[in-house]
C-alpha cells in the first residue's frame, strides 16, 4: 500500500500536453524516435517559474520548496559526469535548485574499486505556514519586548523562518583488498525562529464562572499567555568513521559516531509590561507573582554531545543460514554552565546539570532455510540506558516565592529494554504458504525517585516500573490462479506489567483508585490489540495489475475505576484502512496509475475530570496519473491527487459536572471539526527539439483548505495577552508555471 505522501509524487502533468500540442502539431509522426539516438550524460537546465498569489496564498504550497517568498524564480540545474572507461576514474558534479532557497551542490570523484572523495552543500528554508500579527519588538531575538496592541490586527506582520545550511565531506579507501575505510563529516548551521511562548495562571484560575466571566479570585489579569518566538542560532557537527572487513563468510563493520550540538543562545528573556489582557480582552494589572514568572529567563536547548562506538556485521554459517549482529556503546553528556546560559538561580553546588547517559546495545539475529519449503527467522535486541545525571533541587526559587507549594528534584530516567522476534514460513503446497510469528517486548524503567515528587499528594500520574507485551501473528497466503493471489493475517498482542506506583511513596498502590483521581499514561496501561488484514493481488494481463488491502484493528485499554470516579484514560482505539492501487500499461507506451484509500482512527477517552471524548481522524485520498509518449519527440504526463482529512472531537459530560458547563456544551455543541482538504493537479510536457536539446513545461495547480479552531473560530482569531494573533489563510489557491530549456552534452 502506498501512503498518500508517496503517491503525491506522481508529479507529471497534462496541461502541458495541450499547450505543446498547439505549438508543435502532428508533425512528429514522421520524425525519428528521439530515444533511439545516443543520449549524452551531461545536462544544463535553465528556465523560469512563476507562481500566483502572494506569500500567504502560498503558505502551504511553499513551506519547503523555495517558492513561498517570490512570485518569479530562476530555475537552474546542472549535471556533469566525466567517466574514463580506460582508467576507471569518474568525476560527477550535480547542482539542483540554484535559483531557489533549497539549493543543493554535490561533487564526487572516484577511482573505481580503490577510493572515493565527495563534497556536498545544501540549503533549506522552512517557512512557517502561519502569519503572526504582533506588537512584539525584537520578535525572534533573545530579548523581545512585549507591547500590548490596542486591538487585534493593528500590529506588524511577522513570519518565522528556519534556515539550514550544511556542508559535508566524505572519503573512502580500500586497503589490502579486503578492508575498506569510510569517513564522513557534516556541519549544519540553523538560524531563524519558530513558534514558541509562555503561559501561567494564578492558583484560582480553575474556579471559572459561567463563560465568558473573568476568573473569580484572580486580578483582572491573574493569568497570562504570550507568544514569544524561539530564537535559533545553533550548530550541529556529525562525524562517522568506520572500517569494513570483508571475508569469505562474514562482513564486519567497526566504527565511531559523534554528534556535537552547540547553541549560541542560552536563554529567552522577555520584557513584560505590568498590564496585560485577560481571557475576555480586558486590560488589567498583572499580579507581582505572575509578573515575576513571566519575566523569568527561559532556558533554550543547551549544548550537548554524544559519542558512540559500534561493531556490526553478518556471518554466513552455511549457504542457507546466516546471522546479523550489532554491539554499541553510547556516552552522551550535557554539562553547559548555567551561568553561561544566563540562568542565575541554580541549585546550591550545581554549576551545570552534569547530565550523563550511558547506553549499551546488543542485537543478534538469525535467518535460515533448513528445508526448501521452510524459512525461519529469530532476532533479539537488548538496550540498557543508564541515566547518571546528579539529583538536585531545581524549583527551590519558586518554592520560596510561594508559587509552588512543594519543592522537587529532577528524576533521572534509566531503562532496560528487551525485544525479541520469532517467525517461520512454510510452503504447504503449490498454492498455500503459511507464516507464524511471535513478538515480545519488556521495558524496566526502574523506581522513580521519591525526591522528585516530595510533598505531592498523589503525583500527577500513576507510574509503572515494568511493562511487558507478548504478541502472536499468523498469515495464510494462497495463489488462487496464475494471475490472482490473496492473503489473510491476524495479530494479537497483550501488554501488562508490574503494580502501579504512587506519586509520594514509590510503593505499589491498589488497582482501583478509591475516591481519588489517578490518570494512567496510555503508554503504560494494560492493553489488548487485535488486527485483521486482507490483501489481494490481481494481474489479469502483463499490462495491468491491481492490489487491494483492508486493515481492521482495535486497542482495548484497562481503565482504573473506583468509588467517586467515572474512569481515567484512553478506553479504546479503533483503526481501519482500505486501499486500492492499480497500474495499466496502455498502447503506445502510456502508463496509467491510480489509487484510492481511506483511513479511520477512533479513540474513546474517559477522563477522570468528567469530560469524555470520542476522537475520530478520517482521511480519504485518491490519485490518478498518466505518463507516456504522445509522439516520438513528445513525452507528456498528468497527475491528479486529492486528500480530505477530518478530525472530529465528539464530547460528553458527566452529570456531576456543573450545570453551567453542561449548558455551555449543549449550546455550543463542543469543539468544532478540524478539516484539511487539498486538490493537486500537475502537468508536464517534454519536447525534444533535437537529440541533445529539450523544452519542458510544468504546470501545478494546488487548492488547499485548512481550518483549525486553535487559531481562529467563526472568523475571530485567537488572541494572546498582548493582542498578538496567529492566523492562516483558510482557502489557498496557487498555480505554478515553469518553463525550462534543457541542453545535453558529452
Amino acid at each position: 500500500m502506498k501512503s498518500s505522501r508517496e503517491l503525491l509524487r506522481f508529479s507529471q502533468t497534462l496541461i502541458a500536453l495541450a499547450v505543446i500540442g498547439t505549438v508543435s502539431p502532428a508533425r512528429a509522426a514522421d520524425e525519428p524516435d528521439i530515444t533511439t539516438l545516443a543520449a549524452p550524460e551531461n545536462s544544463v537546465s535553465v528556465g523560469v517559474g512563476a507562481a500566483s498569489g502572494n506569500s500567504n496564498d502560498r503558505a502551504l504550497f511553499g513551506t519547503y520548496n523555495g517558492l513561498r517568498r517570490d512570485d518569479v524564480n530562476l530555475l537552474l540545474d546542472l549535471n556533469y559526469l566525466k567517466a574514463d572507461q580506460a582508467t576507471g576514474r569518474w568525476t560527477t558534479f550535480e547542482a539542483r535548485n540554484l535559483g531557489l532557497d533549497n539549493r543543493e551542490l554535490r561533487f564526487t570523484t572516484r577511482q573505481l574499486g580503490d577510493w572515493k572523495f565527495g563534497m556536498e552543500y545544501s540549503e533549506l528554508v522552512k517557512h512557517d505556514p502561519r502569519t503572526i500579527n504582533t506588537g512584539l519588538a525584537g520578535a525572534g531575538s533573545t530579548t523581545p519586548t512585549v507591547n500590548v496592541l490596542a486591538a487585534t490586527g493593528t500590529g506588524a506582520e511577522f513570519n518565522p523562518e528556519l534556515k539550514r545550511k550544511s556542508i559535508g565531506l566524505s572519503v573512502d579507501k580500500w586497503i589490502l583488498g579486503s578492508v575498506q575505510f569510510e569517513a564522513s563529516f557534516k556541519n549544519e548551521d540553523k538560524d531563524g525562529s519558530r513558534l514558541f511562548g509562555r503561559g501561567f495562571a494564578c492558583a484560582s484560575a480553575s474556579t471559572m464562572g459561567t463563560p465568558p466571566a473573568v476568573p473569580t479570585g484572580c486580578a483582572a489579569a491573574g493569568y497570562a499567555l504570550l507568544l514569544l518566538p524561539e530564537p535559533i542560532n545553533s550548530n550541529i557537527k556529525q562525524l562517522d568513521t568506520k572500517f569494513n572487513f570483508l571475508g569469505d563468510k562474514f562482513l564486519l563493520t567497526g566504527g565511531y559516531y559523534g554528534s556535537f550540538y552547540t547553541n549560541s543562545y542560552g536563554t529567552l528573556t522577555p520584557t513584560v509590561p505590568g498590564a496585560l489582557l485577560n481571557g475576555v480582552g480586558v486590560l488589567g494589572a498583572v499580579t507581582p507573582a505572575l509578573l515575576g514568572v513571566m519575566r523569568t529567563p527561559m532556558a533554550l536547548p543547551p549544548d550537548n554531545q554524544a559519542h558512540q562506538l559500534y561493531l556490526s556485521g553478518n556471518y554466513r554459517f552455511t549457504r542457507t543460514t546466516q546471522s546479523t549482529f550489532k554491539l554499541a556503546y553510547t556516552h552522551a553528556t550535557q554539562n553547559e554552565s548555567f551561568a553561561a546560559m544566563g540562568l542565575a538561580a541554580a541549585p546550591a553546588g550545581r554549576p551545570d546539570l552534569g547530565a550523563v547517559v550511558d547506553t549499551k546495545l546488543a542485537q543478534f539475529g538469525v535467518t535460515s532455510r533448513p528445508m526448501p519449503k521452510l524459512s525461519l527467522l529469530a532476532n533479539l535486541r537488548y538496550e540498557d540506558k543508564n541515566d547518571k545525571t546528579p539529583v538536585a533541587l531545581y524549583n527551590n526559587e519558586y518554592a520560596t516565592a510561594g508559587t509552588v507549594a512543594a519543592p522537587y528534584t529532577n528524576n533521572p530516567l534509566s531503562l532496560k529494554k528487551l525485544v525479541g522476534k520469532l517467525e517461520g514460513s512454510y510452503q504447504f503446497a503449490d498454492k498455500y504458504r503459511g507464516t507464524l510469528g511471535a513478538d515480545y517486548e519488556s521495558i524496566d524503567r526502574g523506581v522513580p525517585l521519591r525526591s522528585a515528587l516530595v510533598g505531592q499528594a498523589t503525583g500527577v500520574y500513576a507510574l509503572r516500573q515494568v511493562t511487558r507485551e507478548l504478541g502472536f501473528r499468523a498469515e495464510l497466503r494462497r495463489a488462487m490462479s496464475e494471475t490472482l493471489s490473496g492473503a489473510v493475517s491476524f495479530l494479537n498482542s497483550r501488554r501488562d506489567g508490574s503494580s502501579w506506583l504512587g506519586g509520594t511513596t514509590g510503593l505499589p498502590i491498589a488497582d482501583a483508585c478509591v475516591g481519588a483521581s489517578c490518570p494512567t499514561p496510555v503508554t503504560l496501561t494494560d492493553r489488548t490489540r487485535n488486527v485483521w488484514r486482507l490483501s489481494t493481488d490481481w494481474a489479469p494481463t502483463e499490462r495491468a495489475s491491481l492490489q487491494v488491502r483492508v486493515d481492521n484493528g482495535r486497542d482495548d485499554y484497562a481503565v482504573l475505576t473506583g468509588p467517586g470516579t467515572i474512569g481515567k484514560g484512553n478506553e479504546g482505539e479503533d483503526f481501519r484502512a482500505y486501499a486500492l492501487d492499480a497500474i495499466w500499461m496502455l498502447s503506445g507506451g502510456m502508463r496509467l496509475t491510480g489509487y484510492l484509500s481511506r483511513m479511520e482512527q477512533v479513540r474513546d477517552v474517559n477522563h477522570s475530570t468528567g469530560y469524555n471524548g470520542d476522537y475520530r481522524d478520517i482521511t480519504d485520498s485518491a490519485g490518478l496519473g498518466l505518463t507516456g509518449k504522445a509522439s516520438a519527440r513528445l513525452l507528456v504526463g498528468a497527475d491528479a491527487s486529492y486528500i480530505n482529512e477530518t478530525n472530529r472531537y465528539g464530547q460528553l459530560i458527566s452529570p456531576s459536572i456543573t450545570a453551567a458547563n453542561q449548558a455551555l456544551l449543549a449550546t455550543t455543541g463542543g469543539l468544532p471539526d478540524i478539516k484539511f482538504r487539498q486538490l493537486r493537479l500537475k502537468f508536464f510536457a517534454d519536447y525534444a527539439v533535437q537529440k541533445n536539446a529539450h523544452i519542458r513545461l510544468d504546470v501545478i495547480h494546488q487548492r488547499s483548505y485548512m481550518n483549525d479552531y486553535a487559531w481562529g473560530y467563526n472568523g475571530v482569531p485567537f488572541f494572546f495577552s498582548d493582542n498578538t494573533t496567529v492566523t492562516t489563510v483558510q482557502q489557498q489557491n496557487v498555480t505554478f508555471v515553469g518553463a525550462r530549456y534543457i541542453y545535453k552534452f558529452q
